[in-house]
């Protein structure tokens, strides 16, 4: 079965220096506009038709170009930068020795993410309102959450404190599991 993570990093092409670019807390904090975005393009065509297909594009230009539109921080500590950087960790976790309290947590969040999606697709089906808004928050909460969980993996591999000054990312060498 296809790594649905990983795919979803290959469709964005992140490179190291677009990852250390979307570790400014900026990019991590825009990116949650993303969604927001594209559904807004999908439920204006009930007021302005096919013209909500440019404003569609552009969201979707939007998600792509975010992770690559602000500098790298010159300090990693914050807690959105270790978002970013946990997230990394957590895409090579065959590299590292991730705990597997943290790895069902980061499944359960995604699936709950994933299950926002059915009122968000039928609300923007049907234009309602009300289910389009429950099922884009269903989403994106539990996508926060996930980014906190990263936070926490990357404290736990790095032997950081979050919140701590960290003017260099690299992560650690890459570790086997056993």
């Amino acid at each position: 079965m296809t790594d649905l993570y990983r795919a979803a990093e290959r469709l964005m092409g992140m490179q190291d220096a677009d990852w250390r670019r979307h570790a400014n807390p900026l990019s991590v904090w825009t990116r949650f506009t993303c969604l927001p975005m594209m559904v807004l393009a999908i439920y204006a065509r009930q007021w302005i038709g096919w013209w909500a297909m440019p404003l569609f594009l552009l969201a979707a230009v939007w998600t792509w170009a975010n992770p690559r539109a602000f500098p790298p921080p010159a300090d990693f500590g914050s807690w959105a930068s270790r978002g970013t950087l946990g997230e990394r960790i957590f895409l090579a976790r065959s590299h590292y020795r991730i705990a597997a309290h943290h790895m069902r947590a980061a499944n359960i969040l995604t699936a709950l993410s994933a299950l926002g999606l059915l009122p968000l697709i039928y609300g923007l089906i049907s234009l309602n309102p009300w289910a389009t808004g429950l099922g884009l928050v269903a989403t994106i909460l539990p996508k926060v959450w996930f980014v906190d969980r990263m936070v926490w993996i990357h404290s736990d591999i790095t032997k950081t404190i979050p919140g701590d000054p960290l003017p260099d990312p690299t992560l650690p060498h890459e570790r086997t599991q056993t």
